[in-house]
């Protein structure tokens, strides 16, 4: 079944996914670009503090962790992994940079394992380590399964402050892709938009036949002699060298209407070649086709290193079948997943935070319309009461845990910031995450306020939140707790009052407490319906409405 993996990829690599077993691998691992390169090669030697290698915080340091990897490879690797990494460490020094590479190389040796024998691999990344993960790949895949370094123009490049700048404005990205072997399956693709390829067909189609198709003319003469095709055809003669094609093709190409006549008897016969056989103009390995996810794009969620579903169809398209298993090992918002699911391939996610797999799941139930469970696994989530318990207990887990919460009432939390380990608090008096429907004809959404009680709770709190939302005018307000609420409690939110929809006609509690061991045993939300709570992912066929963005708030939602 389709899976969902929360933890930290090489561990999930080493514990849940077999020996070629992945037919291509999609990364794009995060590194924090903009750093200066003084920081990043500044050594670091005798750096306690822990390592947070995660797909939300974009930053690698030379810790005990990673002088453990560091180690592992040099001992227990193949011995062109360990002269390469022992050299790198030599060149480099023990800095950010290394510390990088050194976690690279562990999860790039694990991939090349999982993948077949006609697996491919496509790595993201820029030029801040494009070179060294060149370098890793070619030590661990063998140089001469190199396939292309694509580069792809990622944005306009417009910004005016290039102007005051020491160097070049960046506007492309590199994809690195590598073949596990010589039998890796590959499909050209083709380019039907493409500006140059429009002028061409305009410029070189300028023909109709009695049918309508449009099509131009190609010569049937032979570059080189070739007696064997020198033949009268319908009483037009060949040149001194020849028919490009046989007799027989001749009479073929002629039935099929493929044939075009001069009215000169002297003339030439020409071939027809139809506008309507044409795939495009071929892929090359510079994409500047495939337009950045901006602003005001329909499927953006608001997630920063989003990348655009064309540029996953097509490394997809290129490299699989339809059933093939495409693994994505820091899955960020899915669009890996999503593009896998939508072209009929079976797909692997791995992410290390709880926030980046709620939105995934929202994002195949609103695309597609897949249940967890139903449809697919998720592993790692807490599935009972002690393992919440045990998540909530986790000193640096614990906006993990308020993610999580959030995430069994399909709220989408305020305030969260993709490049933080912990989430960002603002002035929003203790609300964690918002749930938005519209219940009348104005459009406007309305907000469910929503917050997340991981330690001792008291009558106290929900009086608190009482008090916000009745200074938020909010019709709701929800308060979630790992511990089972007190009578005290249950009275004090009982005398918030109710909320009444005359859309609906149906009156629902004005607050709401709900107990984690409810909500796994499937309590929900008492309110209006609403679709979704993240930014709706785009639909494959149609775009409903506009949507609130997964990260970041509108002027309107602050609080």
């Amino acid at each position: 079944m389709n899976t969902l993996y929360y933890g930290d990829n090489l561990k999930i690599l080493r514990e849940y996914i077999n020996s070629e077993s992945v037919d291509l691998i999609y990364l794009d691992p995060p590194f924090n670009s903009n750093r200066n390169y003084n920081v990043l090669f500044k050594d670091e030697s005798g750096h306690e503090s822990e390592a947070q290698i995660t797909a939300f915080e974009d930053t690698w340091h030379w810790t005990p962790e990673a002088a453990q990897t560091y180690h592992d490879l040099v001992t227990e690797s193949t011995p062109a992994v360990s002269t390469m990494i022992g050299a790198m460490r030599e060149f480099i020094g023990s800095n950010q940079m290394m510390a990088y590479l050194v976690m690279m190389a562990a999860r790039l040796v694990e991939l090349h394992r999982v993948l077949k024998p006609t697996g491919s691999l496509y790595l993201h990344c820029d030029p801040t380590a494009s070179h060294y993960l060149k370098i890793l790949l070619d030590t661990i895949f063998g140089n001469e399964n190199f396939r292309n370094e694509i580069t792809w123009k990622r944005r306009v490049g417009s910004s005016s402050a290039v102007h005051e700048s020491n160097k070049f404005g960046v506007v492309t990205d590199t994809i690195l892709f590598y073949a596990k072997s010589d039998k890796t399956h590959f499909h050209p693709q083709y380019n039907m938009e493409d500006p140059e390829y429009q002028k061409y067909i305009e410029e070189r189609f300028r023909y109709f036949d009695e049918n309508g198709r449009r099509y131009r003319l190609d010569n049937l003469t032979n570059p080189a002699y070739r007696p064997n095709l020198i033949y009268d055809y319908k009483g037009f003669k060949p040149t001194k060298n020849g028919w490009a094609i046989s007799r027989e093709k001749m009479e073929q190409w002629d039935k099929e209407g493929r044939l075009y006549f001069p009215k000169n008897p002297d003339g030439r016969i020409q071939r027809k070649r139809f506008l309507d056989e044409l795939k495009g103009k071929p892929v090359q390995n510079l994409w500047t086709d495939i337009a950045e996810i901006n602003s005001q794009a329909a499927e953006r969620l608001g997630y920063p290193t989003q990348k655009p579903i064309a540029l996953l169809e097509r490394i997809i398209q290129s490299s699989s079948n339809e059933g093939d298993t495409i693994l994505d090992p820091f899955c960020g918002c899915g669009t890996t997943i999503a593009a896998a699911e939508k072209l009929h391939r079976n797909w692997i996610g791995i992410d290390i935070t709880h926030l980046s797999i709620a939105l995934q799941k929202y994002r195949l139930k609103d695309s597609f319309n897949l249940v967890q469970k139903r449809d697919y696994k998720v592993i790692g989530e807490p599935v009972d009461l002690a393992s919440a318990v045990e998540l909530a207990k986790k000193d640096n887990e614990r906006y993990q845990f308020q993610w999580w919460a959030l995430s069994l009432v399909k709220a989408r939390p305020l305030g969260a910031t993709a490049g933080s380990k912990e989430g960002k608090k603002g002035s929003d008096k203790g609300i964690d995450g918002l749930i938005n429907f519209v219940d009348d004809r104005s459009g406007k959404p309305k907000r469910v306020l929503v917050q997340v009680k991981s330690g001792k709770v008291k009558s106290g709190d929900i009086r608190d939140l009482v008090g916000t939302i009745t200074r938020e005018n909010a019709p709701i307000g929800v308060f979630i707790t790992l511990e089972n609420p007190s009578k005290d409690m249950i009275t004090e939110a009982a005398t918030a009052g109710f909320y009444h929809s005359e859309r609906w006609n149906k009156t629902y509690p004005k607050l709401q407490i709900l107990s984690i061991e409810e909500l796994l045993a499937g309590a929900e939300i008492k309110m209006p319906p609403t679709e979704t709570t993240f930014k709706q992912a785009q639909k494959e066929l149609v775009i409903k409405e506009k949507q609130i963005g997964l990260f970041g708030i509108t002027e309107d939602e602050t609080f």
